[in-house]
C-alpha cells in the first residue's frame, strides 16, 4: 500500500474492529498506512480475535509488543467478560475476574485509556427482571471500574448497544442512572439509529458523561453500513456533539457488510476524510 496522502484529525482514530478479517499485525499495517494515528482495539471474542481469548501474561506481552512495533497510538480496549446480567457461581466468577485484570493489565501494557465493556447479554430479555438485570450490569461494572482506576485505566460501557440488553435509549438511560460518574458512556451513532433513537437526543441525555464515540452508518435494524450509505446524519450529530462541549476522541468502527475486504481500505479512507471535515 502506498504511503498516505490524507491527514485526519488528530481525535479521529480507527478501531481494529475495521479489519478484523486480517491479522492484527496486518490490520495495523492497514490502519497506519491510510493515516490514522491511533485505534480502539477490537477484544471481542467471536466478533474480532485480535486479542486472544486465553488472555495470559505471554498474550498481553505479545499483543503489547505488535501494538507498539505498529507505532500507533491505542486509546482503548474494546472488551467483554460475559454476560454482565447472568449470576456467577464462584467458580466462573473467579474465571471473568481473571479475564477483566487481564484486560487491564493489556490496557496498562499498550498505553490505553480506557476498557470499554458491553452494557449486558446479547440478549433482548432479562435473564430475571429487568430492574434487576440492570442492577447486576451496574454492580458489576462499578466494580470493574474500581479495579482498572487502581491501574490508572478508566472504564467506558457502551451504553445503548442494538443487540444487547440495553438496546434502546430508554434502556440506556435506565442503566446509565444507576452507574456512577466514574464510568464513561461511549456513544455508537450506528447502534442509537438502528434502534430508532435520535443521536441529538442522546446527546442531550447523556453528553456530559460521553468519554469516546464510535463511527459506523445505520438504517433501521441493521448498524453494519459504511458510512455514507445509511440514516446517520453525521455533520448534524457532530455539531451537536461540538455543542455539548466534547472534546474526546472518535473512532472508526467499520464492521460493515455492504462492501467487500478488499474495498475496506477505500472505504475507510473516505470515511476518515469526511468524519474529519464535520468534526
Amino acid at each position: 500500500m502506498s504511503c498516505p496522502t490524507t491527514t485526519f484529525d488528530s481525535r479521529l482514530g480507527c478501531s481494529t474492529i475495521s479489519f478484523r478479517h486480517q491479522a492484527l499485525a496486518t490490520a495495523l499495517a492497514t490502519i497506519a498506512d491510510l493515516g490514522f494515528e491511533e485505534i480502539d482495539l477490537g477484544a471481542l471474542p467471536g466478533v474480532c480475535d485480535h486479542v486472544p481469548y486465553v488472555l495470559d501474561e505471554a498474550a498481553v506481552a505479545d499483543v503489547a509488543a505488535t501494538v507498539a512495533a505498529s507505532g500507533l497510538r491505542a486509546r482503548s480496549i474494546n472488551g467483554d467478560i460475559g454476560d454482565l446480567n447472568t449470576p456467577l457461581a464462584d467458580g466462573p466468577r473467579a474465571d471473568r475476574q481473571r479475564h477483566l485484570t487481564m484486560l487491564v493489565e493489556l490496557a496498562v501494557a499498550t498505553g490505553s485509556r480506557a476498557l470499554v465493556l458491553p452494557c449486558g447479554a446479547l440478549e433482548h430479555e432479562p435473564v430475571r427482571t429487568l430492574a434487576d438485570d440492570l442492577d447486576l450490569v451496574a454492580a458489576e461494572l462499578t466494580a470493574a471500574a474500581q479495579m482498572a482506576a487502581d491501574r490508572g485505566v478508566e472504564l467506558w460501557t457502551e451504553s445503548l448497544h442494538y443487540y444487547r440488553l440495553c438496546c434502546d435509549i430508554e434502556r440506556a438511560q435506565q442503566l446509565s442512572d444507576r452507574l456512577p460518574e466514574q464510568v464513561g458512556i461511549v456513544m455508537d451513532f450506528s447502534h442509537i439509529v438502528a434502534s430508532g433513537a435520535d443521536p441529538g437526543e442522546f446527546v442531550r441525555r447523556f453528553g456530559p458523561r460521553i468519554t469516546h464515540v464510535h463511527i459506523r452508518d445505520a438504517v433501521a435494524g441493521n448498524i453494519n453500513l459504511s458510512v455514507g450509505n445509511g440514516a446517520v446524519d453525521f455533520g448534524f450529530g457532530l455539531k451537536t456533539l461540538a455543542h455539548a462541549g466534547y472534546q474526546g476522541h472518535f473512532s472508526l468502527e467499520l464492521e460493515t457488510r455492504d462492501i467487500t475486504h478488499d474495498e475496506r481500505p477505500a472505504a475507510a479512507a473516505r470515511a476518515g476524510r469526511f468524519i474529519t471535515e464535520s468534526i
